[in-house]
């Protein structure tokens, strides 16, 4: 063990929990909108297809807003970028509480996004650099803990306002907690220098030319694309499939919470004891629950569970697959390679909302997004299963290379 290493303190450090604040906000921004599908397309009267792809637009918003923002903030110092990118944040959720049409709504909803994926790539970052080595994946599940805490409150909260209040008043609460969550990260995170080593940002672009760091993010966006192609319709799902009225869409989201936090948590642990064991299980886990709820919707008790266990194997993959990226791109460019490998959940949570909306268009129907779901799913593990597979070649081959070197 390093000197550094043996300086860590054993405690969680108070700057890790004050990035958890910022990513609980982002969260909410981004999950909130999917308990306020029907509201939001009465009011501004769109269908539900149109108004899910809100999703769509924010998640791509992500894709594109990751590598621009990471490039132009990478002279910034980190603590600085994260506030800068906070103040996006606030300012675009204000233009969402007061947009007076569909269109507006939607560019609004951009504008949010644009600081999502470099905040949590830059925050994955620093969250690592707390913690001792074995426990990165860890660190990364904590902040992550804001997301899943904020699908645990934030969404049900949030639908519950717009049930009652109208869906802006809930726009109006996520800037507000956007507001706290700003001042926190400037208290709390501690300040550095703002040159990372001096690597030019096209030095750091060469990270994306390695094969592993590509389908490491390739992973990423298959995976989870089987996540938000149902978790965007769930509320109608939950309707008119199994049955409940729209009041008990928000406790049975706090079911889908409570099965984030339990799988982000447990992902994150046993990824820092065995990487790849534990990405390859979660992302079978998550295929099976995803191909499993186009029945269990069918029934009331068995769509709560299954509500649940989503939940749980969706963000028991999350820590494994940011961690993966890490690692593959270690020495250079990990903010950038991070920052897009946030990008790749969110490309992944377009094409899950779009494929979603298509099902439902043009497809068999509400009832069958499950199961295609589930296909995508199960491309992100085959991905993961070949880049492992490579990886062994490679690393017999160099053990090869270095006997023949001896003898």
């Amino acid at each position: 063990m390093s000197a550094s290493t043996a300086s860590v303190p054993a405690r969680i450090p108070v700057a890790l929990y004050a990035l958890t604040i910022g990513a609980f906000g982002i969260g909410t921004t981004e999950f909130v909108i999917m308990g306020l599908l029907l509201q939001v397309a009465a009011d501004l009267k769109v269908t539900i297809a149109s108004a899910g792809l809100l999703i769509s637009g924010y998640a791509l918003g992500v894709f594109v807003g990751a590598p621009l923002l990471t490039a132009a903030t990478s002279r910034l110092p980190r603590k600085a970028a994260l506030v800068e990118l906070m103040v996006i944040f606030t300012l675009g959720n204000l233009a969402c509480a007061l947009a007076p049409n569909y269109e507006v709504l939607m560019a609004a909803r951009v504008l949010t996004s644009l600081a999502h994926g470099t905040f949590f790539g830059i925050g994955a970052v620093v969250a690592t650099s707390l913690v001792a080595a074995d426990r990165k994946a860890s660190a990364i599940s904590i902040m992550f803990t804001g997301l899943t805490v904020a699908t645990l409150l934030g969404v049900p909260a949030g639908a519950w306002l717009g049930l009652h209040f109208g869906w802006r008043a809930t726009f109006w609460a996520v800037a507000a907690i956007g507001v706290l969550a700003t001042a926190i990260i400037a208290a709390f995170v501690p300040k550095d220098d703002g040159d990372h080593g001096g690597i030019a940002i096209r030095e750091e672009a060469k990270v994306l030319a390695r094969p592993q760091v590509l389908l490491g993010l390739a992973a990423t966006v298959l995976g989870y694309a089987g996540v938000f192609a149902v978790f965007t319709y769930i509320q109608p799902m939950l309707t008119r499939i199994s049955g409940f009225s729209e009041s008990a869409v928000s406790p049975i989201l706090l079911v889908f919470g409570v099965g984030m936090i339990v799988g982000n948590l447990v992902g994150g642990k046993l990824a820092d004891r065995r990487l790849l064991p534990t990405l390859v299980g979660s992302l079978a886990l998550l295929a099976l629950v995803l191909g499993a709820m186009t029945f269990a919707l069918h029934n009331a008790v068995a769509a709560v569970l299954f509500t649940g266990l989503l939940g749980a194997a969706a963000f028991a993959t999350v820590a494994p697959l940011q961690l993966r990226v890490l690692q593959q791109a270690q020495g250079a460019g990990e903010s950038l390679a991070s920052s897009f490998n946030i990008a790749a959940f969110n490309l992944g949570n377009a094409i899950g909302a779009w494929l979603g909306a298509a099902v439902i268009d043009r497809g068999p129907g509400l009832g069958a997004i499950p199961w295609f779901a589930a296909l995508l799913t199960v491309g992100g593990l085959a991905i993961v299963l070949w880049s492992v597979r490579l990886e062994t070649k490679r690393d017999a081959a160099s053990a090869l290379q270095a006997c023949a070197i001896t003898d």
